[in-house]
């Protein structure tokens, strides 16, 4: 299960860093907009984190897209 796990936060940090790239952002400016620190994103963006299902909302709601767009 761990291996699947680690799979998933990769496909979820890639994704986040090319929607952030996409839209021109440094990791600094998206964490500013979503409310999370730039380590973070960092983080998360290298699947090194478990990220909340609330931190997940405020990333989607920063790129205002669906969760499920995310993934």
């Amino acid at each position: 299960m761990k291996a699947f796990e680690n799979i998933i936060k990769k496909i979820f940090g890639a994704r986040v860093r090319a929607l952030r790239t996409e839209k021109g952002w440094s990791q600094a400016d998206f964490a500013f907009e979503c409310g999370l620190h730039r380590t973070y994103i960092g983080a998360v963006e290298r699947g090194e984190h478990d990220i909340s299902l609330e931190n997940i909302k405020k990333i989607a709601d920063t790129f205002r897209v669906d969760i499920a767009e995310l993934f």
